[in-house]
């Protein structure tokens, strides 16, 4: 399964949501907490283009989005197969 990074804050409902839905399909994920380090909020602008919001998600170098956006894929079908190594 490929690398998936995550964006988050304790208190954003689409943080938890986005983090159910990876780990009901057994994703492991790196879970990096703006709360935690604020480092991470100029990194996460930086790497979504300029996105201001959590989460933001990335299965390796690529940009899901957030967490509308990640279950869109899923809908469509065409996250599992973009997780796969």
């Amino acid at each position: 399964m490929k690398k998936v990074t995550i964006y988050t804050s304790g208190t954003c409902p689409y943080c938890i949501m986005a983090k159910e839905l990876l780990k009901k399909k057994n994703v492991d994920l790196d879970e990096l907490s703006i709360d935690t380090n604020p480092k991470y909020i100029d990194e996460a602008i930086k790497k979504s283009g300029g996105r201001k919001t959590v989460p933001q998600i990335f299965v390796d170098d690529y940009h899901i989005g957030g967490y509308d956006d990640l279950s869109a894929l899923d809908d469509r079908g065409e996250l599992d197969p973009l997780l796969k190594d």
